[in-house]
């Protein structure tokens, strides 16, 4: 009995390391990416091309799912940033579902575990979704409720922004002629103000002690005032300013380095509040998932079917082939890529052809998925956001069974591969993992000092 136990022991470590093994690269690069896109990518430009649902927009949502990550973690945050920067919910959804069932690595391992047949599924239960979550979206999300999520959105984003204000301080109730820096400037005269300096190219956020004062001779420095208390460390709003040289004697050498320095830092602020945010569900969801694939065999799976022997209408079995198969999905979900193997052992366990897909097409629906939602948008826009996704698979499932089933496509069997493949060795996800661990971490610790520079402790 010991020795089973630490079998079983060592086979839930064995299948966790894999999967962490497995999944790593692609979530680290999603999560990456989505916080470039969230620092770097203009509002109006989002707005632009999927602030509309239709057509056009809904094409560019999907070709840019299709070149994004494959991780459904990943594609969750990059939907949330799309719809921080204004994009429709039914674009952002659409985003969600093409980045995380069309895209390479997917039809790769698709057509080496279930052939050709079930890649060109995949290809239509794909686009048939993007379209069904669309409309769906679009027509049926309530505007109570979406006005609900949005308004939790701007709270977040506005919430952000204080760290963009001058002096790492909130200014936002400060005064167009305070801008002096906390100084009482009311008893000068209007025409001495500036000190005789022509104050008209100097923007106003930048009014906070921006100016070059090298040119004021030292007497008149202070407009008059006398600034002999003031601590040299204060002339500067409290910024320091010593690592700053004037601005003539910076190259364009010295100028690019920390201009693109303070975009990867502010970026990387983004990626650590987003895994301070969702970084327990994914553990959580990787820690179900391991053990659920390390305790239950392939039988066991088998056994949720409905077998052709009870004689159900063709109709009713499929319909609850697809709902079992979302089912699974649910609460036995690996990644993107890697629930494809669990669809092999489903589909040779009996379950139709829809059903399969709408395991696959599922990815977006599981227990950790839906914590992550609810994190991003709130309980309630969550419930709406799992319904009309369910509804919309379903829909999916049943129509590419028909598809099929109608033109009497045959699907091919191939003999089952291990559910979690070993992944350790010299292959293209060792390759990936050694170039992104490190750069994960780093960019971690980067967005946590930042973070904690401003106060914002997570």
């Amino acid at each position: 009995m010991r020795e089973e136990q630490e079998n079983i022991l060592f086979h839930f470590f064995d299948v966790l390391a894999n999967m962490i093994w497995q999944i790593y690269w692609p979530l680290a690069f999603g999560l990456m990416l989505s916080s470039f896109v969230r620092h770097l990518l203009p509002v109006s430009t989002v707005a632009k091309h999927l602030g509309q649902t239709n057509i056009k927009s809904l094409t560019f949502a999907t070709l840019l799912g299709v070149m994004s990550s494959s991780c459904s973690y990943a594609a969750a945050s990059l939907s949330h940033t799309l719809l921080t920067k204004k994009a429709t919910l039914a674009n952002a959804i659409a985003f969600l579902v093409s980045s995380t069932n069309l895209i390479l690595e997917m039809f790769i391992v698709l057509v080496a575990l279930l052939g050709w047949t079930f890649l060109w599924g995949e290809v239509l239960g794909g686009l048939i979704l993007i379209m069904t979550v669309a409309i769906m979206f679009h027509r049926f999300y309530p505007k109570d409720v979406e006005r609900s999520l949005r308004d939790k959105l701007d709270a977040e984003q506005s919430q952000n922004n204080v760290k963009d204000s001058d002096c790492g301080m909130d200014m936002s109730s400060m005064k167009h002629e305070d801008s002096d820096c906390g100084m009482d400037m009311s008893s000068m005269k209007h025409e001495d103000r500036d000190c005789g300096m022509d104050m008209s190219s100097i923007k106003h956020e930048d009014s906070d002690c921006g100016m070059d004062m090298s040119s004021i001779k030292h007497e008149d420095s202070d407009c008059g005032m006398d600034m002999s208390s003031m601590k040299h460390g204060d002339s500067d709003c409290g910024m320091d300013m010593s690592s700053k040289k004037h601005n003539d004697e910076k190259g364009p050498a010295e100028i690019f380095p920390s201009a693109t320095m303070k975009k990867i830092t502010s970026s990387a602020s983004f990626f650590h509040m987003d895994l301070a945010m969702i970084g327990k569900e994914i553990a959580i969801g990787v820690l179900v998932s391991s053990l659920l694939i390390s305790l239950v065999p392939l039988e066991g799976w088998r056994l949720l079917f409905i077998s052709d022997s009870v004689g159900l209408p063709t109709w009713l079995h499929s319909l609850l082939d697809v709902v079992i198969g979302i089912f699974v999905a649910m609460i036995a979900y690996v990644c993107s890529v890697g629930n494809l193997l669990l669809a092999a052992a489903l589909w040779h366990g009996g379950i139709s052809f829809g059903g399969v897909i709408g395991f696959i097409l599922a990815d977006v629906l599981t227990i950790p998925m839906i914590r992550v939602y609810q994190k991003y948008y709130g309980t309630r826009p969550t419930k709406w956001i799992v319904g009309l996704l369910f509804l919309s698979i379903l829909f999916t499932g049943l129509c590419v069974d028909a598809v099929f089933n109608g033109l009497d496509i045959a699907t091919q069997s191939q003999n089952l591969r291990p559910l979690i493949q070993d992944g350790f060795g010299w292959n293209t996800t060792t390759i990936m993992n050694l170039i992104f661990i490190p750069l994960s971490i780093w960019f971690y610790r980067l967005g946590k000092k930042a973070n904690a520079g401003m106060g914002m402790a997570m």
